[in-house]
């Protein structure tokens, strides 16, 4: 019976109890989209960000050797003056191709000269890609409304190469004063 005794206490001896684990990886998930999406931000913003320069095309004149800038003849001029005022000319100032003009805001005015010069000036290149380049000059008279107005202008008419210049010329004084 002792033996028994021996065989019962063998059998009834405590067994540790193999507990099944589970671990809850949600924060570990959480955390490594959230360093996916950082290094990827980062690396993006390290990158070189570059902006492509638009300059006006010399048209294959090449006078001085190296690319002087655009033909004159595609360059019209804008003066913006005080009383809603707009004088223009194509060219250069010292050898306009027409005479400088006095124009008005508008369909019958400004709109009309930049339509009818633009056209000629593209046929005359060949390339509807190349048009008038146009410089906008507002004097310290002019208001702000006559920019917005003549850069609504541009976008009526079409034309894609502008710019909005500060500096006048004596010439160019001279003839905001003239007119």
């Amino acid at each position: 019976m002792s033996e028994s005794s021996n065989d019962f206490g063998r059998l009834n001896k405590p067994r540790s109890k193999k507990l099944n684990t589970k671990v809850d990886f949600t924060a570990m998930v959480s955390i490594s989209f959230l360093l996916i999406i950082f290094f990827m931000v980062t690396i993006e913003l390290a990158k070189p960000k570059s902006m492509s320069l638009g300059l006006p095309d010399t048209g294959g004149d090449i006078t001085c050797g190296i690319s002087c800038g655009p033909r004159p003849d595609r360059v019209i001029t804008i003066l913006l003056d005080d009383n809603n005022k707009i004088i223009t000319y194509q060219g250069l100032l010292e050898y306009p191709d027409d005479k400088p003009k006095t124009l008005s805001y508008g369909k019958e005015g400004i709109r009309k000269e930049l339509l009818t010069k633009n056209k000629m000036i593209t046929e005359q290149l060949g390339d509807r890609d190349r048009g008038a380049i146009v410089i906008i000059k507002p004097s310290k008279n002019s208001n702000f409304g006559n920019l917005v107005s003549i850069l609504d202008e541009m976008a009526i008419t079409n034309i894609q190469t502008y710019n909005v210049v500060n500096y006048f010329t004596p010439g160019e004084n001279n003839l905001l004063a003239m007119h």
